[in-house]
């Protein structure tokens, strides 16, 4: 017997209905396969609908992690933003205050903010839902970083012209040669006075610090002894120090020298002994300061090393021309 179907088919030649035998490929094709077809269309057309408008657990699984990256990403923009704020204080203050104190040129915006323009670096990151916020976010982070490297190298520098700085003031004549003790009283001022012994009136390029003969002479600022001369005119047994940075400090008239050519003292280094030789008419010690060898009044020099008191009473009597008793 053949496997199959069968179907009756209305025979209108004999008025009857005749048995048909349908094979299992002719059912498949005519009476399954349409349905399948069917089944098979429809199904797509709904998977299509179903992806168009409704979200699978995955897709809202991944949705859900995107929208948490970009509240992350907006959160750490605002960090950024408070960043760069506080970098831009900093700047103001590296270029207002710290390099102005140190007498140093502000940093030049123009290498404050070199490095940003020319090739589009960000291009990687384009395509994607959210490349505005990812390429802004990653442009702002390497401003940040190319202005730390900048600030740093300059807090560096300014780092470098405290220790110069340190040193400077290490080496300013800024201390009173005599010490207040052994002082009894000014002698000659800084400026134009009658000298004593010549009898005419000249520059004195210095001050008359009177002390009692032998009475410690100190160095005034770090410096390099460039001469140490027995007997010289009018200056007699004298001292001058090199204290770089254009300062130098004479010291005259010692009864003795207790330093070399050559040598290196530091402030407050007992470097000779109060005296009278040279143009002298009893013991003291006169003291010069050059900048640039040009004579300054060194009274302006050692305001640290007195009261306020102290300090005003030394300029009254520095000015005044009573006190011109002893003369290089």
């Amino acid at each position: 017997m053949k496997k199959g179907k069968y179907k009756f088919k209305f025979n209108y030649e004999t008025l009857s209905y005749e048995k048909v035998h349908i094979t299992i490929k002719e059912f498949f094709f005519r009476r399954v396969l349409p349905h399948l077809s069917l089944s098979l269309i429809l199904g797509v057309l709904l998977s299509v609908l179903a992806l168009k408008y409704f979200d699978s657990p995955l897709e809202k699984r991944l949705l859900a992690q995107n929208d948490n990256f970009k509240i992350e990403y907006d959160l750490l923009n605002k960090k950024i933003s408070n960043v760069s704020t506080e970098i831009a204080r900093l700047q103001k203050k590296d270029d207002e205050v710290y390099r102005l104190i140190f007498e140093a040129d502000p940093v030049p915006s123009s290498v404050r903010n070199a490095g940003f323009g020319g090739t589009d670096k960000y291009k990687s990151l384009k395509g994607y839902k959210n490349s505005d916020l990812l390429t802004n976010t990653t442009k702002n982070l390497d401003i940040i970083s190319k202005q730390l490297v900048v600030q740093s190298e300059s807090f560096d520098e300014v780092i470098g012209l405290v220790s110069a700085k340190e040193e400077m003031l290490a080496c300013i004549p800024a201390i009173q040669p005599v010490s207040n003790e052994d002082l009894t009283r000014f002698g000659s001022p800084f400026g134009y006075r009658k000298h004593p012994i010549l009898g005419y009136v000249r520059m004195h390029e210095g001050i008359d610090l009177t002390a009692p003969d032998g009475s410690p002479v100190y160095a005034s600022g770090n410096a390099v002894v460039v001469r140490a001369d027995a007997n010289n005119r009018g200056y007699g047994n004298s001292i001058k120090l090199d204290h770089g940075y254009g300062y130098t400090t004479i010291y005259a008239h010692l009864s003795e020298i207790l330093v070399n050519p050559g040598e290196t003292v530091k402030r407050g280094d007992l470097i000779g002994l109060v005296g009278s030789t040279g143009l002298s008419t009893s013991p003291h010690l006169h003291y010069e300061v050059r900048i640039d060898n040009v004579p300054v009044n060194p009274v302006n020099f050692y305001y640290n090393d007195i009261t306020d008191e102290e300090y005003k009473n030394m300029i009254d009597a520095a000015a005044s021309s009573d006190t011109h008793v002893f003369e290089w």
